[in-house]
């Protein structure tokens, strides 16, 4: 009975390892099944299943303690338990109860209800109903203001009102019809909008073109007025130098400028264009109308560069060129206002196809131009043109260039329509001393061209040293400069003054000069012709100085840059030289006239009987036309002129007595003949003394003499007159006393000297043996000189 118990104890006691894992695994929760895994891998499934009940045993032992323990409370429980059930089937009766009489009062309720959710639906309905009535009430509200619009010509707001239709209402648009309707509707209204705003466009395309010309001309005018606003006040400043230069005082000048507004007067509307351009990209189209608009502006301008070949230039070309102008002020306001309608290049691009053929054609009419007025009025306004487009930014280079390459054009015309006035003048005058009545003749005739030869306002009437030749020339040559400034000014040379000098010198040289010279060698000169023309000369060489300062102003350059020697004019050294030529061409004269008055072969008695103590009588005339000569020289002409007349005339007239001694009419001559022109020689001396120191003539050649121009003929007389002749031979009496004269003509005089007795008595008087003794010792001279031969 013992062993059982110990046995079971012992095999207890060895599975109790195993056993305590099991259990540990299974309170765990964890998964028995790798247990079971093993135990079936390793062969022993009976020791786990045993395992297993004594788990289960294990548990059934444990409940049982646990119901023994608390079997007290579990009864009170079950007690408890049961008084519940009995409030439970209490409670149940009640809740049955007031079930019954909630159904009653809910299905009243429920019919309420349904028809409140009835209510409801239709409410919703109806809320719907009037939001898409709302809808089609604002959507025809809009099409009915876009209408409006369109019908007043409004057409952006048309626009937008159709972008706030389409972004707003037209995509969730309950009404499709009307949807549809919208659809198909707004591309026919902005279709017809695009036309409508094309055709405003071309008819402002239309106007702005005919007003292009009315624009032009207001900002030439403009630029115009400016300028002569400048010229003016230039103006007055150089005549407050003129007054300061001449000493009248300090001159105050002021000038009152009104500033003109050009913005002001150029009016123009570019409302269509803006309009236009803005509708354009209201329609995303605006890239489409700014080729539209470049494309037809472009024509524009190609049509209005065209020359009217029904109208000569000179009355075309102020349309031509205002509407150049006005067409490029358009453009550069479009460029500025009109938010990027039209590019920089585009202008520029235009604007080089406008320079090309301005300038073709400027190059083209110039060649053809006549009239000097003509291409002046027309550079002119080119420039205006050039100074009113440079104010809106555009290049006038080109424009410059091809006005500067007509400048020689325009100067070739000037001094051609000089030359025939200055032919006119010289041809027209009388050549005599201007006679001046008044103060204002002196002003516009002398003073006007500094060519006075005293500050001191002469007494009334006053005889001009000069002929009306004179004053006359001189405006011309003033216009002439007037001329010459106006076309290089304003141009591409902003220092032209050198310009003007070099056509000034062409002037002056070329044609006044010329001119000059062309009438004094003409043959149709007389002596009294001659000397105005020379005095005429020196007065144009003293206004050479006023033409060259007067230059200087009108260029705007300081007087005193060319009052330096270097910055004179060229043509002043030629009309010393033409002067010269004068001189000459009036000497020649009066040596033509003085053999005409002498006649020296015909007019002496070579082989008279007595000496003539009161000389041939030639010599009073000789002498009297001299002193006329000389006379009127002296008024006219400077010192030294008189001098060279006076001198050459000397020098002539004791030239012709040697010749007349050497001519071939003279076979002989004897000594009275030489007595008589001893006389007319003294009285030729006598004659040069005085004109020598009553002209003023031996305060400035204190060194020499008028009478020493008769130096050959006197000591041809001298020798011939010598009682011994011989002497010629000896050096030292000749460099002494007989200088000027030459060997051979003196060996041919010396033949024709045939000395006679005086007559019946004089055989026995001293004067017959003088004479003699002369003979002999002339026949001694001619006998040595035709040694010395």
């Amino acid at each position: 009975m013992d062993a059982k118990p110990k046995r079971r104890t012992v095999l207890e006691n060895g599975d109790a390892g195993e056993d305590s894992v099991l259990a540990t695994v299974i309170g765990n929760g964890e998964d028995v099944g790798p247990i079971v895994r093993h135990a079936f891998e390793i062969g022993r499934p009976e020791s786990l299943l045993h395992q297993l009940k004594n788990f289960v045993r294990k548990k059934e032992v444990e409940i049982e303690e646990l119901c023994k323990s608390h079997y007290e409370e579990f009864i009170l429980a079950v007690d408890e338990l049961r008084g519940v059930l009995v409030d439970a089937e209490e409670l149940k009766s009640e809740l049955s109860s007031d079930n019954f009489r909630l159904q009653e009062v809910g299905s009243s309720l429920l019919i309420k209800l349904e028809e409140l959710l009835e209510s409801y639906s239709v409410k919703k309905n109806v809320t719907e109903a009037i939001k898409m009535s709302k809808i089609c009430v604002q959507v025809l509200e809009l099409c009915v203001k876009c209408n409006t619009h369109m019908s007043e010509g409004q057409f952006y707001p048309a626009l937008k009102t159709m972008d706030l239709i389409e972004r707003n209402y037209l995509l969730n648009f309950p009404v499709k019809a009307l949807r549809t309707a919208i659809e198909k509707t707004i591309p026919i209204i902005r279709l017809h909008i695009e036309k409508k705003v094309s055709s405003q466009f071309n008819e402002w395309l239309v106007h702005i073109r005919s007003s292009a010309k009315d624009i032009g001309q207001t900002a030439i005018g403009c630029s115009a007025s400016a300028r002569q606003r400048e010229e003016e006040m230039l103006e007055q400043q150089r005549k407050a130098e003129e007054q300061n230069i001449t000493g009248l005082g300090d001159f105050v000048y002021t000038l009152d400028v009104e500033e003109i507004d050009e913005d002001s007067l150029l009016k123009f509307d570019l409302t269509p264009l803006y309009r236009a351009y803005h509708i354009h990209a209201c329609l995303g189209i605006q890239e489409k109308f700014r080729e539209y608009y470049y494309r037809n502006r472009l024509l524009q301008l190609n049509s209005d560069l065209q020359i009217s070949s029904s109208q000569p230039f000179v009355e075309s070309y102020q349309t031509f060129l205002a509407q150049i102008a006005g067409h490029f002020i358009v453009e550069d306001r479009v460029m500025r206002t009109a938010g990027g309608l039209l590019s920089t290049d585009q202008v520029e691009t235009m604007w080089e196809t406008a320079v090309g053929k301005m300038t073709s054609v400027l190059e083209d009419q110039f060649s053809h131009m006549d009239s000097a007025t003509h291409l002046l009025l027309v550079k002119d306004y080119v420039t205006l043109l050039a100074v009113t487009l440079r104010s809106y930014g555009y290049e006038m280079v080109q424009i410059f260039e091809a006005l500067d390459n007509g400048r020689d054009k325009y100067h070739e015309l000037l001094l051609r329509e000089c030359r025939k006035q200055i032919v006119n003048v010289i041809g027209n005058d009388t050549y005599e001393q201007m006679l001046m009545k008044k103060d204002t003749d002196y002003e516009n005739n002398v003073l006007s061209f500094h060519i006075q030869t005293s500050d001191i306002m002469p007494a009334f009437p006053y005889i001009a040293p000069f002929s009306s030749m004179v004053p006359d020339t001189c405006r011309i040559v003033r216009s002439f400069i007037k001329g010459s400034v106006d076309y290089v000014s304003y141009g591409v040379h902003t220092n032209f003054f050198d310009i003007v000098r070099k056509y000034l010198d062409k002037l002056l040289i070329d044609v006044s000069n010329e001119v000059i010279l062309n009438k004094i060698h003409s043959g149709t000169v007389g002596v009294s012709q001659a000397m105005q023309i020379a005095a005429n000369i020196s007065v144009l060489e003293r206004a050479c100085d006023f033409f060259i300062r007067h230059a200087a102003q009108l260029c705007g350059i300081p007087l005193r840059s060319v009052e330096r020697p270097q910055a004179g004019l060229i043509a002043k050294v030629m009309l010393k030289t033409s002067r010269d030529e004068a001189y000459v061409a009036l000497l020649s004269l009066v040596n033509a006239k003085l053999d005409d008055f002498m006649a020296l072969t015909e007019n002496i008695v070579w082989t008279s009987e007595e000496a003539l103590p009161n000389g041939n009588e030639y010599i009073n005339e000789v002498l009297l036309y001299l002193g006329t000569i000389l006379s009127t020289a002296l008024q006219i002409l400077p010192l030294d002129a008189l001098y060279k007349i006076g001198s050459g005339a000397l020098e002539h007239i004791s030239t012709s007595i040697v010749d007349a001694f050497l001519s071939d009419s003279v076979k002989r001559f004897n000594a009275n003949a030489v007595m008589t022109l001893n006389n007319d020689l003294k009285m030729l001396e006598d004659f040069a003394d005085e004109q020598f120191h009553s002209t003023g003539l031996s305060g400035i050649y204190k060194e020499g003499s008028l009478r020493g121009c008769l130096i050959e003929a006197r000591q041809l007389i001298n020798l011939l007159s010598n009682s011994q002749p011989e002497n010629f031979m000896n050096p030292v009496i000749r460099e002494k006393n007989y200088d000027t004269l030459d060997y051979k003509k003196v060996a041919t005089i010396c033949e024709k000297f045939k000395d006679t007795p005086d007559g019946l008595f004089g055989s026995l008087s001293t004067r017959n043996a003088t004479q003699s003794a002369r003979k002999k010792s002339m026949d001694v001279l001619k006998k040595r000189l035709k040694d010395f031969n």
